[in-house]
């Protein structure tokens, strides 16, 4: 209703600004006065007249005055036979000035037929782009069940993807190069009685490079590449999202060998009868769709089907069956190696100073995906350009980190003095913790500028990428989280709603250790089974499988884990309270301190190589918190 109301008053705007230039244009300044042949005879002989156009029987007088007039003679006779049967002076009309024009249909046309055709010509103009419209919708409703996925030829070069953009990924590259020999030379399997799995599914974290390697699989077999999303199956219509399906896999086969690719498949994949819309709602249609077309192909049609999803959990186990998405291949996070040649590849079209050592920015971006490290060059070039420099150096790049994790800096935020001195505690008492507890991540950097949410904070992260986790680098951190609040605590006697964030952590560490590492008292068992409901896909409760007597042991030693941290981290900073004072007194001057410039600082190195953790952490104070 409202486009048809904006092109009715498009075509009603348009009518009326043609209509007002004809007037203006067509329209005399002066209209010339109609006289008879027998009052311009005695003009010109009063020789008044000085000129006479003649067109047609139309005449144009023009007076010496300058006056303009308008007659009009017989159409069978001259204007000078008709001058002389009204008794004109011969001699007084030789002074005047006759000249005869040809008529111009155009001039006709505009004059006297276009006034009178010009609206039927509007109307039949608006009656014919309404016509049109509606063809337009009829087509389409017709196209409504057709497919929308979005294709990469193999003859574009431009956007060919391939192995050698895809960093790290070995094993998977691996796996899939299988895919891409099936595809080359599909004879070769076909003869020795192999079948190539019809279907592929990705698993990894969000931003690990699921779409990138698909895109990648397409361009080293030099395929048609089909990418669609999940959610463009599915309509508010019934049976939309299957005729999409039908479509899309129809245009896959006539250009066989391809690739149909189906990112964030657990939208359409998820487990069926788990809905409130029973066996027949849009969604479940779809799915049977996709699972019937994966069984009708046969061994001769070359169409791989990869989907991506971070949410295996939640398929349906009848996608997972062989026959379809047999085979799962998984994105893991990027090592330290993975890491450094990520960086490489995103910082090719990038100008870097030369003393950029990306292998100590991949040390510090420990935990980061591949689309988290492409943000970070992104950012690091934007703060390049925004200080006017030509090429991005460290700073940027380590400043850009932060900015990834916890936000902008806010320099602008005044911070009272009194406020200022208790986050420079609040975070030398982390840093301090985390430099001395032999199991914990080595300190990075330590300020107390604000960034994002955080007043202040403490960035740690581990010199090598590590799986495994011990008990004693839990105990460590746990002890480190509790830095900030004991710290406090000791200076002012009191604590803050800073401190909120890190107790929320801690605790979580702690129960962890009771009710899913095994690695308390109560001996090695899990506690606990956590209830999701599939069509919702979030948690919405956890199921005790455990009696109110264990329980109460669980809250025992989730307490006794916190307050064993209190302990440690107490005895320390009460021992190394000069150093605590030398960490805040750099802080209040400098606002932050980094790395080298912190061990020197703190003049002890650790005695042991310390576990790490897989993930970049962060302590941080957050003076926004109202409660704790």
């Amino acid at each position: 209703m409202k486009n048809l109301i904006r092109n009715v008053g498009a075509v009603l705007i348009t009518f009326m600004l043609i209509s007002g230039i004809f007037v203006l244009y067509s329209a005399p300044k002066e209209k010339p006065e109609d006289v008879s042949l027998s009052t311009l005879v005695s003009q010109i002989n009063e020789g008044k007249v000085t000129e006479i156009s003649v067109t047609n029987d139309q005449l144009a007088i023009e007076l010496k005055e300058g006056k303009k007039e308008k007659a009009i003679k017989e159409r069978e006779s001259g204007l000078t036979e008709s001058l002389k049967n009204y008794g004109v002076d011969p001699e007084k009309l030789k002074l005047v000035n006759i000249k005869v024009k040809e008529d111009s249909s155009a001039s006709f046309w505009l004059s006297s037929v276009l006034p009178f055709l010009l609206p039927f010509l509007l109307v039949g103009a608006f009656i014919w782009y309404m016509f049109r419209q509606a063809q337009r919708g009829n087509k389409q409703a017709l196209s409504f069940g057709s497919s929308r996925a979005r294709v990469i030829n193999p003859k574009d070069k431009k956007n060919r993807t391939t192995f050698k953009d895809v960093a790290g990924a070995k094993e998977a590259k691996e796996e899939l190069y299988e895919i891409v020999e099936f595809l080359k030379s599909p004879l070769k399997f076909i003869k020795l009685g192999a079948k190539i799995p019809k279907g592929v599914l990705l698993l990894g974290s969000p931003g690990t490079g699921k779409t990138l390697i698909a895109k990648a699989v397409a361009g080293e077999a030099n395929v048609p590449f089909f990418n669609i999303s999940g959610s463009e199956f599915v309509e508010m219509f019934v049976g939309v999202g299957a005729s999409r399906v039908r479509d899309l896999f129809k245009q896959a086969k006539k250009n066989s060998p391809a690739i149909v690719f189906i990112d964030e498949i657990d939208a359409v994949g998820r487990h069926r009868g788990a809905g409130l819309g029973g066996g027949h709602d849009e969604r479940e249609q779809t799915l049977n769709q996709i699972l019937v077309e994966m069984d009708g192909f046969d061994t001769n049609i070359n169409v791989i089907v990869i989907a991506a999803t971070n949410r295996p959990d939640v398929l349906d186990p009848a996608l997972l069956r062989p026959g379809r998405f047999d085979r799962r291949v998984v994105m893991d996070l990027p090592d330290i190696e993975e890491r450094e040649a990520i960086l490489k590849i995103h910082s090719k079209n990038k100008p870097l100073v030369k003393n950029v050592e990306l292998r100590a920015i991949a040390e510090r971006t420990s935990g980061f995906s591949g689309a988290d490290l492409s943000n970070l060059l992104n950012e690091a070039a934007i703060l390049t350009a925004r200080r006017s420099k030509k090429e991005i150096s460290m700073d940027e790049l380590t400043e850009s980190i932060e900015k990834v994790i916890l936000g902008p800096e806010r320099k602008s935020r005044r911070i009272d003095k009194d406020e200022q001195k208790i986050i420079a505690y609040h975070e030398a008492g982390h840093a301090l913790i985390g430099s001395i507890l032999e199991h914990a991540d080595p300190v990075q950097k330590v300020s107390i500028i604000s960034r994002g949410q955080a007043g202040g904070y403490t960035l740690s992260a581990p010199s090598k990428d590590k799986r495994l986790l011990s008990k004693n680098y839990f105990l460590d951190e746990l002890s480190v989280f509790l830095g900030g609040y004991v710290s406090e605590k000791l200076q002012f006697q009191e604590v803050t709603t800073g401190a909120s964030n890190d107790l929320e952590r801690a605790t979580a560490i702690a129960r962890n250790l009771v009710t899913r590492y095994g690695m308390s008292e109560l001996g090695p068992r899990t506690f606990g089974h956590k209830e999701e409901m599939v069509f919702l896909g979030k948690e919405l409760s956890e199921q005790k499988n455990y009696s109110e007597k264990t329980s109460e042991a669980i809250d025992q030693q989730v307490s006794q884990f916190i307050a064993n941290a209190y302990e440690v981290a107490e005895k320390v900073l009460k021992e190394k309270k000069d150093v605590l004072e030398k960490i805040v007194a750099v802080l209040l001057k400098k606002e932050t301190i980094e790395r080298s410039e912190f061990e020197e600082l703190v003049g002890i190195k650790k005695v042991a190589v310390p576990e790490e953790k897989s993930t970049l952490k962060t302590t941080k104070t957050n003076p926004d918190e109202k409660t704790n």
